[in-house]
Order: C-alpha cells, then sequence, then structure tokens
C-alpha cells in the first residue's frame, strides 16, 4: 500500500496526514477517497490505518490524520473536543479533495467510536461529502459519558467540571485528568481488555485529558445534525452488545437521520475487541461499507476493479 505525506492545516495547527493509495501504480487513478476519522485519543496509527490498509486493496485512497494535539499534530496537548475534531475533518477534505490522485467528486467520511459522532457533525455542513460511515458511534455526548459512569463516578465528573469551570476563569488553564475518569472503560471489560492488549502499544495512547474537553463532550449532539445530511447517505454499523457505546446511540442516530440510511448491527460483538486486520467481523464490516460507498458513488467499485485488470 503507498503512502505519501499529506499535512495540512487546521486552525493554525499543523496536521500530520498520511494518504494511502491503491497499490495499481496510478492505473484506476483518480480514486474514491475516504477520509477515515480517530475515535477518543485521536491516533491515526490505530483505528484510521487499519481502514486504510482494508480500504486501499479495494480501490479507495485513505486519508488518516493524527487530531490536533494529538500524535504528531500541533495543538494543545490533551485538549480533545470534537466540535474541533470536526473542523480537522472539514480542513482534511479542503486538502485532499485538491490533490491529483483523487476524484474531489467522491468524497467519504469514516469515524470510528468518538470518530464516528465527529463525521456525522463534519459532514451534516459540507456538500462535498457524498456519504457518511459512523461505527459504533455516539448521538449524543452527555446520554453516552452519562451511560459509562455508574452514580459515584459520574458525581465526581460532574463536580470536577463545574469545578474546572472556574479555575479557567480565573487561572486560563484546565485540570489534566486521566482520560479514563470521563470514558470508563473498566466498566467494559471486553474493550478493557482490548485497550490494555492492544492500542497502548501506540505511542501516546492513554494520555492526559483536560477537563474543558468532557465539558464540551457533554455539549456534542450529533443526533441534532445527522438529519442535514439527507439526500446523501448514511452507514451506522454497531455492536450490538457495545457497553461503551451502547446501541441506543446508534438506534437514536438512526431514528434522527433522513433517508437514505442504513443500520448494520454486529451479532453478540463489543465495542472493539474484534478490531483486528484480520477478524471475520472486521472484514465483514469492511465488506458493508465497501458496498454502501460503491452505491453512493454510483457505480460499483468490484466492477471497476474487474474492469482494469
Amino acid at each position: 500500500m503507498p503512502s505519501i505525506p499529506l499535512p495540512f492545516f487546521s486552525d493554525g495547527h499543523r496536521i500530520d496526514a498520511d494518504l494511502h493509495l491503491p497499490d495499481d501504480g496510478g492505473q484506476a487513478a483518480p480514486y474514491p477517497v475516504v477520509v477515515a476519522a480517530s475515535g477518543y485519543q485521536g491516533l491515526k496509527v490505530i483505528h484510521p490505518e487499519r481502514f486504510a490498509r482494508a480500504l486501499a486493496p479495494l480501490g479507495y485512497a485513505v486519508l488518516a490524520f493524527d487530531y490536533r494535539g494529538f500524535g504528531l499534530s500541533e495543538g494543545e496537548r490533551g485538549r480533545l473536543v470534537p466540535q474541533e475534531w470536526a473542523v480537522d475533518i472539514r480542513t482534511a477534505v479542503d486538502r485532499v479533495s485538491g490533490h491529483h490522485d483523487v476524484d474531489a467528486g467522491r468524497i467519504a467520511l469514516l469515524g470510528w467510536g468518538l470518530g464516528g459522532g465527529v463525521v456525522v457533525s463534519a459532514g451534516a455542513d459540507d456538500p462535498r461529502v457524498r456519504a457518511v460511515a459512523c461505527c459504533n458511534g455516539i448521538a449524543d455526548g452527555y446520554r453516552s459519558t452519562r451511560s459509562m459512569h455508574d452514580e459515584t463516578s459520574w458525581r465526581s465528573l460532574v463536580r470536577r467540571i463545574e469545578a474546572d469551570r472556574q479555575r479557567r476563569s480565573t487561572e486560563g488553564r484546565s485540570e489534566i485528568t486521566s482520560p479514563w475518569d470521563i470514558v470508563r472503560l473498566d466498566l467494559d471489560q471486553r474493550t478493557d481488555g482490548y485497550v490494555g492488549d492492544e492500542l497502548y502499544k501506540a505511542h501516546g495512547f492513554g494520555s492526559g485529558v483536560t477537563l474543558e474537553s468532557a465539558d464540551y463532550l457533554l455539549r456534542f449532539c450529533p443526533e441534532e445534525q445527522v438529519a442535514k445530511l439527507a439526500p446523501r447517505p448514511l452507514l451506522i454499523v454497531h455492536g450490538e452488545r457495545n457497553q461503551l457505546h451502547k446501541v441506543e446511540e446508534a438506534y437514536a442516530l438512526y431514528e434522527a437521520a433522513g433517508e437514505p440510511k442504513q443500520l448494520e448491527l454486529l451479532d453478540d460483538k463489543g465495542h472493539t475487541e474484534w478490531m483486528f486486520d484480520d477478524d471475520p467481523t472486521f472484514k465483514h464490516m469492511v465488506e458493508v461499507i465497501d458496498t454502501f460507498l460503491g452505491k453512493a458513488f454510483g457505480r460499483s467499485l468490484s466492477g471497476e476493479r474487474e474492469g482494469s485488470r
């Protein structure tokens, strides 16, 4: 899979990004392009590059990037604000749409976890985006975050957020906390185990997050924006037994969306324990995404691949 650096600037921050291309020597260029957005912690080397490895052989260019403040991108460390991440995605569309190997008329957004809600928000206001795929995403930041907590941890988080507002107004800085004070991985054993075994291999994963970020997360509501995607298609893929972002988030987003829309539930699957390149569930999800994008772009990419041989 050939890859080229394709950094861009978002609100003045240099965003580290790579464009991954099909390995056909440019024969089928310009390619349809998928902008792949990370979930919580914002690192391109985890799931965005996993999607690139799966989709580039199918004929797609895939842009993977670190959100501002994460990985190799510039920006305030620990500032994890989905509303700002939506700006990063729209700017990624600016950058990739001008590349000679990419068909600017066939741009899709693909988001994982929190990034699933972010791509809905970004795509809703960007008519250049032809299709959006939300994988194990959220519809409402408040509801999703509240459902991760027991009464004790939730009350503690709310008190800390309220106190931090005073801190920011007087000192100009937000308190840094563990990301798992906000997202309670320990309440979902399958996800917690996967994160500990796999995701901590990525440099910088698990770094501290500001309480201001939590404040913004609780006000993030893609459910209120998703209807603006129509008549562009929306795909929602969600683990039926997802205990991190519960399946109710998928149902809520689907209910609020206009047509055309598609909901694909993954039987007996949680949030992320199956996210390996060779896992059958991951491969099935990629097939669903490929079929969805082929329809959204108006012709079969599999047919194009056959014709290019």
